[in-house]
């Protein structure tokens, strides 16, 4: 009887619940998977199953991140007695026919399993390790297989951790020797694909907890086991006056609940959590549970169960590492460092080996009186506190930058992304082709988010290539060809019809980059000026906002549920459809990338995109139609055209291509569309 490989969708549970059975037969080796895990990925096509007649005989559970371009295999399960038949080679190979697109495959495997042959023989090589996060610290290695495409970018996921605050049950879970109900909830948080993924810590709160147990040996065992985490301590007094502001809001919210030391401690672990600048809470205390909307409205920390994390941990990260929401308002001052105000610096921003203290010092003072023109940028906020401080030159056609820092602030990585980002809106407004970081010591925070951008190891430095080239797969390889020698680096070959996925990752890696005979699709936007002018000041305002820091990285934009062949990753042409008053419409400001299509209730839009800002709750809702869903496009890399595409020259390109445009909602247009338009918004003639 031969063996087949089926996909399974989420409608199918009996398959799951096999092979939910058939992963708990091996949890020593697997680590532990809750069946909504199970569920949850069948659903985003992750689960492939090996039936020999009626019986399951393997499954491959895998994440299809939105964000990365790779495949993360969390199980390959064959069970014991069919081992031998090439069943866990027919998965993988399964998997690479699937989803051609994926730059590859990462897993990770203990080192002590002794199982590096297998993963050899699947093609797979091993490309570092990390220590795991159970009681014994094991060591895992990081497999990778790749799936053909230029191996120039599949290292630009950035490494950038969830850090994930436990409380006292989930702790105790993890490390006590009285488990509670439902224990296996809390142990998935450390299962091996997680490692590089979540990270988790703890507060002063689990300290006090600990400390209260009443069995000796059991106060010792998780005393001692408190090592394994990661401690963060924040100021007491800012804890102590975020608990007050906590306690009000649960008595206005809900005011039946008792004010006892239950609460209190509750309440506790959230303040610190949120003074601490962490977003995330795990816990499966019924009262915390009942504080969810208290804690995120005042304290924007979210209170989540260990399986919300593990099943949502791409979307946790994301919104943890990137909070553009949480600049607004906040009063930013840029400026140049003042002559004289270098010493006042040191103490702001981290400094390492021979450039601490005065040598740090020294080497700003003398930047500012090099012969080269070096603008010292320094970034403030409404306090005046120094919070990223960077500086830049243009040497030919290269932006040198020998100073990159982000002072420790709970936007930090925020600040980080943005500024990575702007750099190369700022190289490519100064005709460089080449960005070089030779900070010596450069914010870790920035240099964690710096593979997104494109950013890699070399010549001391990190270092971008900027391609400003719309045109084919071959034009654009033959621009970074040339300014490759310049770095010692080999750029990849490039191909016609290259995946929607691997043309995403070109164009974010050398920006502005844009492959036009890929397979990634182009789609034209009506936006209302109301909504272009919140989230590009496109038409601008009448009161300038302010724009310390450019536009934001990501942006969401909200409209109907009906759906017009979206799909992800692609590029978008921003058409303001009329304009109101003295606003200019009808033409085209801009063009973004496409980063995810979303469909749900406003109320589960709001909540998932909140950190990134601009609408309001009633402004989804208000987008929904009669079905009470609204779609959500999340989009990043906006890049305003110099000079707007009026709708007369847009009917004007579409009609020298043979095209009629449909401007009343959504539509997929040519990639050749594309470029004309994106070509004429930056025509400098």
């Amino acid at each position: 009887m031969g063996i087949k490989v089926l996909p399974v969708s989420e409608a199918q549970e009996d398959l799951i619940d096999a092979a939910v059975a058939l992963g708990d037969r091996y949890t020593k080796t697997l680590g532990l998977m809750t069946p909504p895990a199970y569920r949850k990925m069948a659903g985003d096509g992750g689960l492939l199953v090996a039936l020999e007649g009626d019986e399951l005989i393997g499954y491959a559970l895998f994440r299809l991140p939105k964000r990365s371009p790779h495949i993360g295999l969390a199980h390959l399960c064959v069970a014991e007695e069919r081992r031998g038949k090439g069943v866990a080679r027919m998965l993988v190979e399964a998997i690479k026919r699937r989803y051609p697109q994926r730059l590859g495959i990462k897993a990770k495997c203990r080192r002590d399993y002794g199982l590096s042959g297998m993963w050899t023989s699947l093609g797979f090589v091993p490309r570092g390790e990390v220590r795991g996060r159970g009681r014994d610290g094991e060591m895992l290695d990081g497999w990778w297989l790749d799936l053909g495409h230029p191996d120039l970018f599949t290292g630009v996921e950035s490494d950038a951790l969830l850090v994930v605050t436990v409380d006292h049950g989930v702790f105790t879970d993890l490390r006590g020797t009285k488990p509670t109900r439902d224990v296996r909830e809390s142990q998935a948080l450390e299962a091996g694909w997680l490692s590089d993924l979540v990270e988790l810590a703890f507060t002063p709160q689990l300290h006090r907890d600990v400390r209260d147990i009443s069995d000796t040996g059991e106060r010792q065992l998780q005393r001692a086991a408190l090592h394994g985490l990661r401690q963060i301590t924040p100021d007491a007094d800012p804890v102590a006056a975020r608990h007050v502001e906590l306690l009000h809001a649960v008595r206005k919210a809900l005011p039946q609940l008792p004010d006892d030391e239950a609460l209190r401690r509750g309440l506790q672990y959230v303040a610190e959590a949120s003074c601490a600048g962490l977003q995330v809470l795990a816990t499966r205390d019924p009262l915390l549970t009942r504080l969810v909307d208290v804690a995120w409205e005042a304290a924007r920390v979210r209170v989540v169960s260990p399986s919300v994390v593990t099943l949502h941990v791409d979307e946790l990260r994301q919104a943890q590492v990137y909070r553009p929401a949480d600049l607004l308002g906040t009063e930013f001052r840029a400026g140049e460092v003042a002559p004289g105000a270098e010493e006042e610096l040191a103490a702001f921003f981290d400094q390492s080996g021979s450039d601490s203290g005065s040598e740090f010092t020294d080497r700003l003072k003398s930047l500012g009186a090099d012969a080269v023109v070096w603008h010292r940028e320094l970034l403030r906020d409404g306090h005046g506190r120094p919070i990223a401080l960077y500086v830049w030159a243009l040497d030919g056609r290269t932006l040198t930058v020998p100073v990159l820092r982000t002072a420790a602030h709970p936007l930090e990585e925020t600040l980080a992304r943005q500024l990575l980002f702007s750099l190369k809106r700022l190289g490519r407004e100064c005709g460089a082709q080449i960005i070089r970081i030779t900070d010596a010591a450069p914010s870790p925070a920035a240099k964690a988010a710096s593979g997104d951008d494109g950013f890699f190891e070399g010549d001391g430095g990190l270092v971008a290539l900027l391609v400003d080239v719309c045109g084919t797969a071959d034009e654009v390889a033959v621009a970074a060809g040339r300014l490759a020698p310049q770095l010692g680096v080999e750029v990849a070959e490039l191909h016609a019809e290259l995946p929607a996925e691997v043309a995403s990752v070109v164009e974010r890696a050398w920006w502005p980059a844009k492959v036009i005979d890929s397979l990634m699709p182009s789609f034209l936007v009506p936006i209302e000026p109301r909504w272009s002018t919140e989230l590009f000041n496109v038409p601008a305002m009448l009161l300038p906002r302010s724009d310390v820091l450019g536009i934001s990285r990501e942006h969401v934009y909200y409209r109907s549920s009906g759906h017009r062949n979206e799909s992800v990753p692609a590029r978008l042409l921003w058409y303001v459809s009329r304009g109101t008053g003295n606003q200019e419409g009808q033409q085209v400001v801009a063009c973004s990338r496409l980063d995810d299509v979303l469909i749900d209730t406003p109320e589960a839009l709001f909540s998932q995109f909140e950190h990134l800002g601009v609408y309001g709750r009633d402004q989804v809702r208000a987008a929904a139609d009669s079905s009470g869903r609204a779609m959500a496009l999340r989009f990043s890399d906006t890049e305003i055209f110099p000079k707007p595409v009026t709708l007369r020259r847009l009917n004007a390109l579409a009609g020298s291509l043979g095209l009629r445009l449909s401007l009343m909602s959504l539509s997929k247009i040519s990639n050749e569309l594309f470029q004309a338009v994106y070509e004429e918004g930056h025509r400098r003639t």
